[in-house]
């Protein structure tokens, strides 16, 4: 588990693609972050295990479900990125619960200045959007935010100048895709009441107050 603090904004320093697993590993470097082998590490919110250390840094895999649901395939050498540990047991929760199991990818629609701030409204498909609330908590690329809007088709997150300071979101733009990973509560509501809807199919794609 994870809390959605970034520790440290590591680069990617080497990718290979392994085309016959399907698997992916990344060399990244690091100053902050001294993880051993075999430790659980967030990647722009998503948690992949280190299978190799280097002088300064740590080389991780990633498997075919998490190239398909996120961005990682996508990072090159020189991409920087968000870390994070492990949340040690009886460590404080500054952030929310993140697991870092990223659900979907999301495309920033715009980005706008407020005051020192920064608001973001990022497109969300359909089927997801009844997991965001207005004041719930979202983790964008493994940052711990508060969704502070919603639209029909978008919602909005706001990046205060720490943020944007210790954390990669400080260069996002218009039209780049996000990791999200959405609050724990909402996956767990929605099988205790899915069950119960008349057609059993769940709430993707239905219209829920949670969403307007």
């Amino acid at each position: 588990m994870f809390t959605g603090l970034v520790r440290e904004i590591g680069t990617v320093t080497d990718t290979n693609r392994n085309r016959r697993s399907g698997m992916a590993s990344l060399s990244i470097s690091a100053k902050l972050l001294l993880p051993a082998k075999g430790d659980s590490v967030s990647v722009n919110g998503a948690c992949l295990t280190v299978t190799r250390l280097l002088d300064r840094g740590f080389v991780v895999e990633a498997m075919p479900e998490t190239i398909a649901r996120t961005t990682i395939g996508s990072l090159r050498a020189g991409a920087r990125v968000n870390l994070e540990p492990a949340m040690k047991s009886g460590a404080a929760l500054d952030g929310h619960l993140v697991s870092g199991h990223i659900d979907t990818t999301g495309k920033v629609i715009t980005i706008r200045p407020d005051g020192g701030s920064r608001r973001v409204a990022i497109e969300l498909a359909a089927g997801y959007r009844p997991y965001v609330a207005v004041k719930g908590s979202i983790a964008i690329d493994g940052v711990s935010l508060t969704v502070s809007a919603l639209t029909d088709a978008t919602f909005e997150v706001a990046l205060i100048p720490h943020t944007l300071e210790n954390t990669t979101l400080e260069a996002l733009r218009a039209g780049d895709a996000v990791n999200i990973e959405f609050d724990t509560v909402a996956r767990y509501l929605e099988r205790l009441i899915a069950p119960r809807l008349s057609d059993g199919k769940g709430l993707p794609g239905r219209r829920s107050m949670w969403w307007r």
